[in-house]
């Protein structure tokens, strides 16, 4: 059986073509037709990371601008746009056909000792016993078109297991606010940055649909169209991203045909680990 965590670690081998220039391979992802928006973040975070030393990035900000053709290498253009005595900021520029598909602005920052607090973890049901993302969706393939089969069974380098899955094929209005577990189909060994870039792979999963929720709408039913308008991560602590980790979910807005959407991850041990911001195109299909 092929192990799909391979595509997904080759996708971060960003090859150098040039001092601050960067290519990465196209294909993988959560789908064939497009590249996946988890995977250009990820790429142009690793692409960042290429030309900083001994910082950790705390936050990212970045947009797509257009969709991104998966049979085709991506170019990452990275503007060293500042290194300070205590943060370092990056500008990534992803580049096909001679067109920016996606851009981002990411900070670097010395580790430093301060006072810290946070949220408490969610109290909600362990992964133990939940239904894996892919038993649930062969128990519903057969209401996918035949031609959309092969991505909906795709398999993913991410283990994802809902607290209260929603039915894609038959949405009810249902609460905003929901919760998954997900980590690496296997554990990885690898550095602090590579974890931090698999999460932030991750992290494009699940999110926009917190919008959909309320209104009782899915990306399948072909009522919507959908489309992430921007990402943006604060990390906060150490990631070991082979573990379970928790996504807390919701969607304080929806309006003007976009919903805003927001995620803290939680380390199994409770720890805050990262916060998530992403508005979404949430545009009715007209007949």
């Amino acid at each position: 059986m092929t192990d799909p965590l391979t595509p997904l670690l080759d996708l971060l081998e960003l090859e150098k073509l040039e001092e601050n220039l960067f290519r990465g391979l196209g294909h993988g992802g959560e789908t064939s037709r497009r590249i996946f928006g988890g995977q250009v973040v990820a790429q142009a975070l690793a692409a960042a990371y290429r030309t900083v030393e001994a910082r950790s990035c705390h936050s990212l900000h970045s947009y797509f601008i257009r969709p991104g053709d998966p049979s085709m290498p991506v170019i990452y253009e990275v503007d060293r746009a500042r290194d300070g005595g205590s943060f370092t900021t990056r500008r990534v520029t992803a580049i096909q056909k001679g067109r920016q598909i996606f851009n981002l602005a990411a900070s670097f920052h010395v580790a430093e000792d301060s006072p810290t607090h946070q949220h408490p973890m969610p109290d909600v049901t362990g992964p133990g016993g939940l239904a894996s993302r892919e038993s649930l969706r062969a128990s519903m393939v057969d209401k996918v078109a035949p031609e959309r089969r092969a991505d909906f069974l795709r398999s993913s380098p991410i283990e994802v297991r809902e607290i209260a899955p929603y039915d894609l094929f038959d949405p009810k209005p249902v609460p905003d606010a929901h919760h998954l577990w997900f980590r690496l189909v296997r554990p990885v060994t690898g550095s602090d940055v590579l974890h931090q870039c698999l999460l932030t792979y991750a992290s494009d999963m699940y999110l926009l649909g917190s919008a959909l929720r309320p209104h009782g709408q899915s990306w399948l039913t072909g009522e919507v169209m959908t489309a992430s308008l921007d990402h943006a991560i604060w990390f906060h602590d150490r990631i070991d991203f082979s573990d379970w980790h928790l996504y807390s979910m919701d969607s304080p807005y929806s309006g003007g045909a976009r919903g805003f959407n927001r995620g803290a991850i939680f380390a199994r041990d409770g720890r805050l680990v990262a916060s998530v911001a992403q508005e979404g195109l949430i545009r009715p299909m007209r007949s």
